[in-house]
């Protein structure tokens, strides 16, 4: 099999020329149609011979051009690659994360890179180690004999200078514990659906957080039934690999706040009885991307030892025509005891996730966030980079908006009219779980939103706020997507969104801190 290298991370306060490395790479802009290179840190002859030599090599610092220079004086690096780092709308650190994602990807086979983009703070230099390293990002796992002898692996190391020598060990940790997490949401996403099924995915999470202070709880279908969870029933009875819930329970000393996640697992999805045609299915092994996420997400916040409670559900399933598969027409029972009207067998994403909602308001936590590959028409509307979110509290949906945003995770608030509510109406059971054809992503948020209650039962109970994450867009993708994301799932909305301030700003009982 061929190598699966993955790049090890250190951030150091050494100067950028001492570093000893086969690579050095530095940045360029362009500012008034002059490329000047970003020379912070480098001795002066070091500065000067690179910057006569990307004039000379007519060199653009366009956002995905690399130039590569040798014999470069007063540096230890035999090799010096200077990546494009254009100016635009994009916050500093995006555009750091960009650039070292370029040069990262670039450096297949190299064994250890310095960068040195001009990065001047902490906060800068862990935006260029997120880049470097999912830049370097690779899934070979299953590349065989066809491909050994050619493939190169990975960049071995990234190496970030510019962190003060006090915060080395700290920033080191928590980039690494991010990069980690989001390599793992890419990893399971990228696993093929005859490896990865709900039972699998869940001894996968289990065996992944043995040892942390991480809680795993795993229902099958018997439990399931127990439970009442007619929603994740009725979508994995059509096959022979029975559904489960996983349930991740972070509960840290002190924690006076609590945030619930729930992540949208099928594990395959073809369509059930509404079939969906061949070439819609080439991708849908990603549909579980937004159980992965939170998976991943869960496990960096335990690393990184926030102090939030946090508890995630996994709803996972696989969505296929075995004999006792779910019919439209059908009516299942979910768990908060209403019924659901089956009308669409490929909108199960919505019915797993109901489930999922409905035990995390059971808990009565500050605040709600669900994740999941839920609708097309999110991407007819945003385009495949844009998540969607929606919700029912406008200062928590504009504050995963512009958390999102801070690192890269392209977002976009969308509406819930109340007009769509009725579209959902049904002589047949308590509700039907598709509405009208348009707003196709708006209908499905509406739906979710049936499910998330009020923390408490008395009448002047407060409703959970709540935001809905549909990433069905930025979840997958069969081409390049930008610097950070690979030939293969990108990991969006990736545990950097949810792993560092968002558990503590979410759950705030001030959203603007």
């Amino acid at each position: 099999m061929a190598e699966n290298r993955r790049t090890t991370l250190t951030l150091t306060d050494q100067d950028p020329a001492t570093v000893q490395a086969d690579t050095l790479v530095l940045a360029a802009t362009k500012d008034d149609g002059q490329v000047a290179l970003v020379a912070d840190g480098l001795p002066a002859e070091t500065a000067e011979h690179v910057q006569e030599a990307l004039t000379t090599l007519g060199a653009e610092a366009g956002a995905d051009e690399t130039t590569r220079l040798t014999g470069v004086p007063g540096v230890a690096a035999g090799l010096v690659v200077v990546v494009g780092m254009p100016s635009g709308p994009a916050p500093r650190t995006e555009r750091l994360r960009r650039a070292a994602g370029v040069a990262a990807r670039a450096l297949t086979g190299r064994e250890r890179a310095a960068f040195a983009l001009g990065q001047s703070t902490t906060e800068e230099a862990v935006a260029v180690a997120g880049g470097a390293v999912l830049g370097a990002y690779t899934f070979a796992e299953h590349h065989g004999v066809g491909k050994a002898e050619s493939a190169k692996p990975a960049l071995g190391e990234a190496v970030v200078t510019g962190v003060a020598a006090d915060e080395v060990e700290a920033a080191t940790a928590q980039a690494t514990a991010v990069v980690d997490a989001v390599r793992y949401a890419r990893d399971l996403v990228n696993t093929p659906p005859n490896l990865l099924y709900p039972e699998s995915f869940a001894a996968n999470v289990g065996e992944r957080l043995d040892g942390s202070p991480v809680q795993v709880e795993v229902w099958d279908t018997e439990r399931l039934q127990e439970e009442r969870c007619g929603g994740i029933l009725g979508v994995g009875q059509g096959s022979g690999r029975g559904p489960r819930l996983v349930t991740l329970r972070y509960e840290p000393e002190g924690a006076t706040r609590h945030l619930a996640l729930v992540g949208k697992g099928i594990t395959f999805d073809s369509g059930g009885l509404c079939l969906k045609p061949g070439a819609s299915m080439v991708t849908m092994k990603m549909d579980m991307a937004g159980a992965a996420a939170v998976a991943a997400a869960v496990t960096a916040v335990a690393e990184l030892g926030l102090p939030v409670r946090v508890t995630a559900y996994l709803c996972l399933a696989e969505n296929m025509l075995g004999e006792f598969a779910q019919r439209p027409g059908d009516v299942v029972t979910m768990r908060d005891g209403r019924t659901v009207e089956i009308i669409n067998t490929d909108a199960e994403g919505r019915l797993v996730m109901a489930d999922g909602l409905a035990l995390a308001t059971e808990q009565g936590p500050d605040a709600i966030v669900d994740v999941a590959t839920l609708t097309g028409a999110c991407i007819i509307a945003l385009g495949d980079r844009t998540m969607g979110v929606m919700g029912n509290d406008d200062a928590l949906r504009e504050q995963v908006v512009e958390l999102a945003n801070g690192v890269g995770d392209t977002a976009w608030p969308l509406p819930l009219p109340e007009e769509i509510r009725p579209s959902l109406d049904t002589v047949v059971a308590d509700l039907k779980h598709t509405g009208e054809r348009s707003a196709g992503a708006s209908v499905a948020a509406t739906f979710l939103q049936e499910f998330v209650g009020k923390r408490g039962e008395s009448e002047d109970a407060e409703q959970i706020p709540w935001a809905h994450l549909d990433i069905a867009g930025p979840a997958s993708t069969r081409s390049r997507r930008g610097a950070t994301c690979p030939r293969a799932a990108p990991g969006r909305p990736s545990a950097r969104s949810w792993s560092w301030r968002a558990p503590t700003r979410l759950t705030s009982a001030d959203p603007g801190m």
